[in-house]
């Protein structure tokens, strides 16, 4: 699956090769779903040229389901939060069977207003949260600063939420790809050029060198690439976009000093900011988000507009060392919110469209999909997010009118 066709690699797979799952990306995404469904006994492959990849290269790994919360969104804000509850379980669950640290975090987040119309808003989301019981306090300017006091003296208040923690989502990624192997996962390190359908049933996919890979059940996870599959049908093709985003990463000089201690969030002059520590010293900043297709370059303008914000927020950032720009791409669906479990075609099922929550609901999307792959139905937390709410109901048939034969002596 690709936004162009690659060269043909050698393929080490065996024609014609059979699993029970076949998962289409090698994502966090696609790999949790692969981890869960082969601890459920399912013989599971994956199918990416570089496991591990995509978006959570880029991400900043904020686990934000109450500071994330945004007007309209409240049936998603029940899946984040739901997710959010399983991430201490699922990060200790992962680390053991890995081996690896993925850097989880419960250091809450502040979200900081810098003038009048910020300070309004934040009231106002404050007031969302309260109502959807969500959990968060209301401090000054000067409490704000008590708790960070690397914030520019003109924050005039803020919300924190001590709820919202932190992953590395390279290391998650790193993780799942070994929990993966040790699950008895196969990976296939190839490009999937084609679903293949038998008899009105999805059956596996064609590689880009030829070979066939069978399946009963082929999970389309491939994130922004979902909806360039060859050979979908168009009424169960996924309506996933492309967001990008750019990030930049900084370092704080050894011996870490503490520069910030939870991830601090603004919107500045209409534009999001974030700065997300982490322990090795690490400072993660961004992230614009961007409706141009399927560029990824990172623009002058983006790092700017970036140190630009997180300057007027945080000052002293100026002084760090930049050590890396990136930019990727989200797996943007029309209503913000991932598809998830059977579509319409039979053997077909979807998990993507995630858009910025990939990272945040990787717990629940794994055991959902599991459940799913395993019993052909969804869990009641994932029904709104079945990927069927895109695509028409089926016709019903009008009524059998009987026909009679006149009989002629």
């Amino acid at each position: 699956m690709h936004p162009r066709t690659p060269p043909a690699r050698p393929s080490t797979t065996p024609p014609s090769a059979t699993s029970d799952v076949l998962v289409v990306g090698g994502g966090v995404i696609g790999l949790v779903t692969a981890w869960r469904a082969a601890q459920r006994g399912l013989s599971v492959a994956v199918v990416d040229p570089e496991p591990g990849g995509g978006a959570a290269q880029v991400a900043a790994g904020m686990l934000a389901a109450v500071t994330e919360l945004h007007y309209g969104e409240q049936t998603l804000l029940g899946l984040n939060v739901e997710s959010a509850r399983r991430y201490p379980a699922f990060a200790a669950e992962l680390t053991e069977a890995s081996g690896q640290d993925l850097g989880y975090r419960a250091c809450g987040t502040l979200a900081v207003a810098l003038d009048s119309d910020d300070r309004a808003h934040l009231r106002e989301l404050h007031a969302l949260q309260r109502r959807s019981g969500l959990e968060s306090e209301w401090l000054s300017g000067r409490e704000c600063r008590r708790l960070e006091p690397m914030l520019a003296p003109g924050v005039r208040g803020g919300l924190r939420v001590d709820g919202d923690h932190q992953v590395d989502p390279r290391r998650l990624a790193a993780a799942l790809v070994v929990a993966c192997e040790r699950a008895g996962v196969t990976f296939h390190r190839a490009w999937a050029e084609r679903l293949s359908v038998v008899r009105d049933r999805a059956r596996g996919v064609v590689l880009a060198d030829g070979t066939e890979l069978g399946t009963d059940r082929t999970v389309l996870a491939g994130g922004s690439l979902s909806g360039r599959l060859g050979g979908v049908p168009q009424d169960v093709l996924p309506p996933v976009r492309p967001v990008k985003g750019q990030v930049l990463r900084l370092t704080v000089p050894k011996p870490y000093a503490p520069f910030l201690s939870r991830t601090v969030r603004a919107v500045v002059r209409g534009s999001h900011v974030y700065l997300v520590p982490r322990e090795n010293g690490e400072l993660v900043v961004g992230a614009t988000s961007e409706e141009l297709g399927w560029d990824t370059t990172v623009t002058a303008g983006g790092v700017y507009e970036l140190l630009r914000d997180a300057h007027e927020l945080v000052p002293g950032i100026t002084e760090l060392p930049l050590t890396e720009t990136c930019a990727g791409l989200r797996p943007g669906s029309p209503d913000n919110a991932p598809l998830l479990g059977p579509t319409r075609l039979a053997g077909l099922h979807l998990a993507t469209g995630h858009h910025r929550n990939g990272v945040l609901l990787t717990p629940l999307t794994g055991d959902v999909m599991a459940h799913a792959l395993t019993t052909g139905e969804l869990p009641d937390v994932a029904r709104p997010f079945t990927p069927r709410r895109f695509t028409a109901p089926s016709p019903v048939p009008p009524p059998t009118t009987p026909h009679f034969t006149e009989q002629h002596a």
